[in-house]
């Protein structure tokens, strides 16, 4: 503890020992209420964690719950491709507002903000954590039931502030079957375990394929490893979804709200 420490760390630059975990959090807008934070993590890129994080602010929308994304991915951004959304991000003295979807889902993303979606984001690490803390804090989100942050993949900078500046409920991880994928989600499993932060459940994406004449599961990439991950780090919720050509095509149209499944709605119903 620094001489004449008067326990506000919030203003103080100084980096001792009772520097406390709270004391990082980045306020929230002071026009917004969000009851609940899910981070929709992975420990690598193509896995289909923006794909969940979809489903699963349409699912929870579709329950009437006020929703939102917070898209974290900066460098990679796809939630507004996913929902078919073109429009720019307005800013007023009050703050920036979310685009909405149309079915109401509030989304706020780099690439609303951004002349062309595929103008490259060439940041340093830093910049791009202080935007990640800027869409939660100068953001007026509203009144929001659940909000649903779509992490980049990895555990590099931007996942250290997510977890350190945003007060998130708990994550769910994203995985694949391969057996690489595995031992590298097992590193954002084992990082939020270190940073203190439950987690809700995992997802294997692309588990298989149902034959379409027959039903028969067909494993395209393997036997799968999400049972094992569970069991080993005591995660109760594991869902398995499919690959589904028809899903990838609403997805890349732009009509995510129109997608059809419920391998989500029991990992859903226990958030």
């Amino acid at each position: 503890m620094s001489e004449g420490c008067n326990h506000k760390c919030e203003s103080c630059s100084k980096n001792c020992s009772d520097r406390t975990k709270e004391s990082l959090l980045a306020s929230l807008h002071e026009g917004s209420r969000v009851k609940k934070v899910i981070g929709v993590v992975s420990g690598k890129g193509g896995v289909g964690k923006s794909m969940v994080t979809s489903q699963l602010a349409v699912l929870a929308n579709r329950k009437g719950l006020s929703t939102a994304i917070l898209d974290a991915d900066i460098t990679g951004p796809s939630i507004p491709r996913a929902f078919g959304l073109k429009e720019t991000a307005i800013g007023t003295s009050e703050g920036l507002y979310p685009v909405k979807t149309k079915e109401g889902i509030s989304v706020m993303s780099l690439n609303l903000m951004v002349k062309n979606e595929t103008d490259p984001v060439v940041w340093r690490g830093p910049i791009i954590g202080n935007m990640v803390k800027q869409f939660w804090s100068e953001v007026f989100w509203g009144d929001v039931d659940y909000m649903f942050i779509d992490m980049p993949p990895g555990t590099g900078d931007v996942a250290l502030t997510v977890f350190q500046s945003i007060p998130v409920d708990g994550i769910i991880i994203v995985v694949s079957p391969q057996e690489l994928v595995g031992m590298i989600a097992e590193k954002a499993v084992n990082m939020a375990e270190m940073m203190d932060i439950p987690i809700l459940g995992i997802v294997e994406n692309m588990s298989y394929l149902a034959c379409p004449d027959c039903g028969k599961r067909i494993n395209v990439f393997g036997e799968s490893k999400v049972d094992t991950i569970a069991e080993k780090h005591g995660i109760d919720l594991v869902a398995k979804l499919p690959i589904d050509p028809a899903l990838a095509g609403i997805c890349d149209n732009g009509k995510m709200e129109e997608f059809e499944g419920e391998w989500l709605k029991p990992m859903l119903e226990e958030l």
